[in-house]
């Protein structure tokens, strides 16, 4: 009996402590967004075009209408730094808006398949790696964006803009990339998806207000644009590249109404928490 005992105490301490659930899931969704910057890594093209097609658009469209007519932007404001905040939206929301592309190239190469047998503590950090990607991909993007406005004169935002520009950018790049991990698993394959971002991407950017503010626009299309998702990021950025950081200034005068702020990133997060909420049945039912 008594040799029992220190054999029974040695084989407790051999055993490794188990390890949380929050932990394993945290390491799981950690090497798999590794897996993610590792592909990035070895085909740079992708991050090198997300920058430099902006960078394009910001350049020659700033030039093209750097000679606009008095009065068409609200508080003789410059057209460079007017389009800066559409650049840098647009931006983010395409990266976003490609986020389901990984994932339907490992449907289609078989990947996913032997993630979905791994012994994965939870399946939901293949679409956790996913959004912590496209987040880092689309910041680094943005700011690039916004290092370059300045480079050319069009301001920068300060302390308390920033803050605003990163939170409004953080809600928006959730809202689209909920939507684009649910196109992944809803459409049958990349064709269709790259379908749907080549015909959702201009649409929506020429329907918002990063290119001309509603007042210059008909009626129809500035009702378009004061629904459009990118309009209620838009206008909180451009208010901080005015230096008019506040929340409760208004900073989107729509036909049916005035919004601030604060309202608009209100939007944008019930849009972002909605479009998880719509496509986490899709998810729980693709991953089981």
């Amino acid at each position: 009996m008594t040799s029992a005992a220190p054999s029974l105490i040695n084989a407790a301490a051999a055993t490794p402590p188990q390890r949380s659930a929050t932990a394993e899931l945290v390491q799981e969704t950690l090497a798999l967004t590794r897996r993610l910057f590792l592909q990035l890594a070895r085909r740079p093209s992708t991050l090198v075009a997300g920058v430099l097609q902006p960078l394009i658009w910001l350049v020659l469209f700033g030039a093209l209408f750097a000679n606009a007519p008095a009065g068409l932007l609200p508080d003789g404001m410059s057209y460079g730094r007017f389009l800066g905040a559409g650049v840098i939206v647009f931006t983010a929301f395409s990266a976003a808006l490609n986020a389901g592309l990984p994932v339907m190239f490992d449907r289609e190469f078989g990947f996913l398949n032997r993630l979905l047998v791994a012994p994965l503590r939870s399946r939901s950090s293949i679409v956790l790696a996913s959004v912590l990607y496209i987040t880092a991909l689309s910041l680094v993007q943005s700011v690039a964006i916004m290092a370059t406005a300045w480079a050319l004169g069009y301001g920068w935002p300060g302390g308390a803009g920033l803050l605003l520009v990163l939170v409004t950018l953080l809600l928006l790049v959730f809202a689209v990339t909920g939507l684009s991990l649910g196109l992944a698993f809803a459409l049958p394959g990349h064709i269709e998806l790259i379908a749907v971002i080549f015909v959702a991407n201009l649409p929506l950017l020429f329907a918002s207000t990063a290119l001309a503010p509603i007042s210059f626009m008909p009626s129809w299309l500035g009702w378009l644009a004061a629904l459009n998702p990118l309009t209620f990021a838009i206008e909180p950025i451009r208010a901080a590249y005015a230096g008019q950081f506040s929340l409760s200034a208004v900073v989107l005068v729509a036909p049916y109404g005035e919004l601030s702020a604060a309202a608009c990133l209100g939007v944008l997060a019930a849009l972002a928490l909605g479009l998880f909420l719509l496509i986490r049945p899709l998810l729980d039912r693709k991953l089981a």
